[in-house]
């Protein structure tokens, strides 16, 4: 029998019905799925004033980290920007820098931030810490090239979806304790964060089809993990395991009812509070995985991110005059 569990929002669940939802994910469908071609990146990104180029940064291994950057059209800038540098969704198994992406283009679009996003290596090609050792190799080329990208240094945010939510948390650890580069706060949306699988909401969506499920998830985390147990599981890989959670800059968490990572994301602020920290934590009923990507005009998503956009515009206002640099404009309402 299955475990009682939050219903779906109804408008989620009418949109939902209309894709091909399955409950376990394999080496077989996922390499279907890879095979699935991206929507072409213009599509996103036409009729906006933007500048993109692409680069490749150098990786920890001798590997070169693809990033693209998004910039508002120069002519209409004034000072540095802030950065939202980007970690994208996909079970850390699949996607690329561009799944996902309308979402921080949506503060390129409010504040005039400079959106930067990554192409880790994916699992099971790539295990262990080389996909949070490329999401902070990109970060640190984006800190270092700050002035060419006309970015303000002390206005650096990391931001990322599922895995990327997860990825994002792993790489703002790292980054504090090696000191470098500075973040002024990270947005974890709906992250994947604990690799231990064994939560009453990871229990409650399992056996049966949806987004993300706890089979799904498990696989996603053996591809990254392979026979590791837990002991040997870094914290930057699977951050619901990092011993220490403090002194980590302002945080943004936010997650569904009706989801798998539900109860670890609340778990994981209510850590970051447990050790003096500031964390915004929202979970949206009847939300599933990765909803407002998926739907983001139904009406919960839309609540969603109007109240990201809301918290970002305060954490850019509350820094000191000096580093705010370009004046934000287009403040969420």
């Amino acid at each position: 029998m299955s475990p009682a569990r939050p219903d779906l929002d109804p408008e989620l669940r009418a949109l939902l019905a209309d894709l091909p939802l399955s409950s376990e994910l394999s080496a077989e469908l996922l390499a279907q799925v890879r095979q699935i071609p991206s929507p072409p990146i213009e599509t996103v990104i036409g009729g906006r004033a933007i500048e993109r180029y692409d680069i490749a940064a150098p990786g920890p291994d001798g590997a070169r980290i693809p990033l693209t950057v998004f910039s508002p059209q120069r002519a209409g800038r004034s000072g540095a920007a802030p950065c939202v540098y980007w970690l994208h969704g996909g079970g850390m198994v699949m996607g690329d820098r561009f799944s996902q992406i309308d979402i921080p283009l949506e503060w390129l679009d409010r504040f005039g931030a400079v959106v930067v996003t990554a192409d880790y290596r994916l699992a099971p090609e790539a295990t262990g810490t080389t996909l949070v050792d490329d999401g902070y190799h990109g970060l640190l080329w984006t800190a270092r090239h700050a002035a060419e990208l006309g970015i303000a240094p002390a206005r650096i945010i990391v931001a990322g979806i599922s895995a990327g939510g997860g990825l994002a948390a792993g790489v703002t650890l790292m980054a504090r304790d090696r000191g470098t580069p500075a973040i002024a706060a990270q947005m974890l949306i709906c992250p994947m964060l604990d690799h231990r699988n064994a939560t009453t909401s990871s229990r409650q969506y399992s056996g049966e089809p949806g987004v993300w499920t706890r089979e799904m998830n498990e696989f996603g985390w053996r591809s990254v993990l392979g026979e590791r147990r837990d002991a040997d599981v870094p914290g930057y890989v699977s951050p619901a395991v990092a011993a220490d959670l403090s002194g980590l800059p302002a945080t943004y968490i936010d997650a569904g009812t009706a989801e798998v990572f539900r109860d670890e994301d609340v778990a994981y602020a209510t850590r970051i509070w447990a050790a003096g920290g500031q964390a915004e934590l929202h979970v949206w009923a009847g939300g599933c995985h990765g909803f407002d990507a998926l739907f983001p005009h139904a009406r919960v998503s839309a609540a969603a991110r109007r109240t990201r956009n809301n918290w970002l515009a305060r954490v850019l206002h509350g820094l000191p005059a000096d580093e705010r640099g370009a004046v934000v404009t287009g403040a969420a309402s």
